[in-house]
């Protein structure tokens, strides 16, 4: 696979630099950053404070909605008065739907224009057509007519052009000849960058936008796959659209974003959060430092293989033997990923007891609780202790310190109770030692965590064969001298292909595996959600732990929003609510809380919450209900990608989505802990 150049290693990819203004994206240069304003931009005054408020906190490229050809004639004036405020170094992007004349007017303006090959010259009718290669291709010529002159204006004023694929508006030509996949993203893009080449114009960069981040993952990849072929090394913008607010929107642009920036990919970011623009600066910033830190600092990026057996464009779940640490607690296949929380010493035992028996976690339990003993005294303390508590858990993982023995941990194993799971690090010289844990673990009936590297288990592969699958997890606590720890994960999944071991594998968000350590709640955020993020969306990941954040509700609460942001296990209402901009229709922000705290509590419903058209139908097409600016102070609700009703009041339109939510059977009355969901 040619997407890039290393799955084990950060090895950046290798790309054009294309400069917007004085600001060089691709090539030698570091990631840019950048945002979008959410003003009328016919409000002149507003969107240059807007742009100016961006600019001070970091953000290097501001984009701003041109929806007609009157708000297109407003960025002459936004950009000579942004320049006169000293700001003539910051390039303004004009983002460009549905039309043409309104892209001809901005690129007079601005350093950059983006298109939506969508819906630059089509209109998304949801049409099923049977579409005969004569008729496709006078359809591309249909295409050709209209885009030209947009490329031959750039290219005489030195213009740069974004080709912005969203998955959610992709043309019904698209649709009917390739479907809403990833491969039909990337070839609206490549429709528009052949045009654009046969007019000898290559000031292109793409972009391949989902509010999915799985399929805007494949998508990327897949696009990258294609260029590379053909030899095209544009630049990438990575962003997942409609990643909403708060805890989940910051996890799922991570997620996405951060599992690219892993894979070498990716000149200029932008999270796109349903919040005031200045707060996605410091998340993409920070996103952003921690891939640079390893393209710097990663020196053995030349050795071990540059591929694995993973598909990296169709998204399979690694398949696994069945663990059963109890009747409910299932490790395996169709289950899914089981979380433990890490409460540190035995001494924490009670405080962690209570904590995670809090009412707020009934629907978001910890099914394992992690301890860690360094000496026989902490094994009888731990005994001791579990039998005076009631644990909240369905299984003890016992995190066993170097000078205990096999012999050491024998009473623990004998006693009364449910089933451990015992943790302990390897070294490939450890084959014996591992026998002798082994041996003690299954003959009580208990599992063994194998916490080892890929060339451990490789130069234990006897010894693990023998041993079976039955009572078997593996993990990684330390990725040290590994490149990353998602290439770590990576390598101990082909090291167990390699064995033909199915067993479970454990995803441990440690100090050990993170990008660059650092102090705060969101870069804890941030590092689990690159780490199990990505790995889950390789479909590598049958238990995880977030053991950065010491407090044991909130390290459950994380790792319940990590695994509904990758799509791996659903705990609560998914909403996907789009970034205010020029085009919003209503206040989105407060929209999309208070719509939260009525459904949050709806387990497994998707509620797409959209100010405006441009992407809205399309991105609800895996959404259960939407809810979407029609005119200003109007609502139109859907189900599915069909729109059942047209400009409702937006005062009444909360209430008439929950009737059409109780209407559709999906509705449930909220318990007493759900009565205030929040993300």
């Amino acid at each position: 696979m040619s997407y890039c150049v290393s799955r084990f290693h950060t090895r950046r990819r290798p790309t054009v630099e294309v400069r917007i203004g004085g600001i060089g994206v691709g090539g030698a240069n570091p990631l840019r950053i950048q945002s979008m304003t959410t003003s009328d931009t016919q409000d002149i005054a507003a969107t240059v404070k807007q742009s100016i408020a961006l600019a001070e906190v970091g953000c290097e490229i501001v984009r701003i909605t041109a929806p007609h050809v009157a708000a297109a004639k407003c960025l002459r004036e936004i950009r000579a008065q942004l320049s006169a405020a000293g700001f003539g170094h910051v390039p303004l992007v004009a983002d460009i739907h549905f039309l043409p004349h309104a892209a001809m007017e901005a690129v007079e303006h601005v350093e950059k224009v983006r298109v939506n090959p969508g819906n630059y010259a089509d209109k998304k009718k949801f049409a099923v057509t049977e579409y005969t290669d004569a008729v496709y291709e006078r359809e591309l010529q249909r295409l050709h007519d209209s885009f030209s002159p947009l490329v031959k204006r750039c290219k005489e004023l030195g213009r740069v052009m974004r080709i912005g694929t969203n998955h959610g508006s992709l043309s019904d030509r698209i649709m009917n000849r390739h479907g809403d996949t990833p491969l039909g993203m990337v070839e609206s893009a490549l429709e528009f960058v052949r045009i654009a080449e046969s007019h000898g114009y290559h000031d292109l960069i793409l972009s391949m936008k989902s509010s999915n981040p799985k399929v805007m993952i494949q998508a990327y990849r897949l696009l990258v796959d294609r260029m590379d072929q053909a030899h095209r090394p544009y630049p990438l913008h990575l962003g997942v659209t409609e990643a909403g607010d708060g805890e989940d929107g910051r996890i799922k642009s991570a997620i996405g974003i951060g599992s690219l920036l892993l894979d070498g990919l990716g000149d200029t970011i932008r999270v796109s959060l349903t919040e005031d623009s200045v707060y996605e600066i410091p998340v993409a910033r920070a996103m952003a430092d921690k891939a640079m830190s390893l393209w710097t600092t990663d020196k053995t990026a030349g050795s071990g293989p540059d591929h694995d057996t993973v598909n990296p464009f169709d998204f399979q779940r690694r398949e696994t033997t069945t663990v059963r640490f109890s009747e409910s607690c299932v490790v395996g296949p169709e289950q899914p990923p089981r979380v433990i929380v890490n409460i540190g010493t035995v001494a924490r035992l009670p405080e962690a007891a209570k904590q995670l028996s809090a009412p707020q976690l009934k629907d978001t339990p910890a099914e394992g609780l992690l301890v860690r003993v360094e000496t026989p005294s902490d094994l009888a303390d731990l005994a001791t202790t579990v039998q005076s508590l009631r644990l909240p858990v369905e299984f003890l993982a016992v995190e066993v310190g170097p000078l205990l023995t096999a012999r050491d941990i024998a009473p623990a194993l004998a006693a009364e109770g449910g089933r451990l799971l015992i943790v302990r690090r390897f070294g490939a010289n450890d084959a014996a030692l591992l026998q002798e844990f082994a041996a003690a673990v299954r003959s009580k009936g208990h599992f063994l965590a194998v916490d080892a590297s890929a060339d451990t288990i490789r130069a234990l592969a006897s010894t693990l064969t023998e041993l079976g699958d039955e009572h078997l997890v593996f993990t990684q606590s330390d990725a040290a001298g590994a490149g990353h720890a998602v290439g770590a994960y990576r390598r101990l999944r082909e090291s167990l292909r390699s064995i033909r071991s199915r067993a479970p594998v454990w995803i441990r968000n440690t100090a050990a595996t993170a990008v660059r350590h650092e102090p705060g709640f969101l870069s804890k955020l941030l590092e689990a959600s690159f780490l199990s993020g990505s790995s889950l969306g390789d479909g590598l990941g049958d238990l995880l732990s977030i053991e950065t954040e010491p407090d044991a509700a909130r390290a459950t609460k994380l790792a319940y929003n990590v695994l509904q942001g990758a799509g791996a296990r659903l705990s609560k209402t998914e909403f996907v609510a789009c970034p205010s901009c020029g085009r919003t229709l209503f206040d989105l922000q407060t929209t999309t809380q208070r719509i939260r705290a009525q459904t949050g509590h709806l387990k497994g419903v998707k509620i797409a919450i959209m100010g405006c058209i441009v992407n809205g139908p399309g991105e609800m097409a895996d959404a259960h209900f939407g809810y979407v600016g029609g005119a200003p102070g109007k609502i139109n609700l859907y189900v599915g990608k069909n729109c059942v009703q047209y400009n409702i009041p937006e005062v009444e339109a909360d209430a008439r989505l929950v009737a059409l939510i109780r209407e559709h059977g999906k509705w449930v009355d909220p318990e007493p802990h759900q009565r205030s969901v929040s993300s």
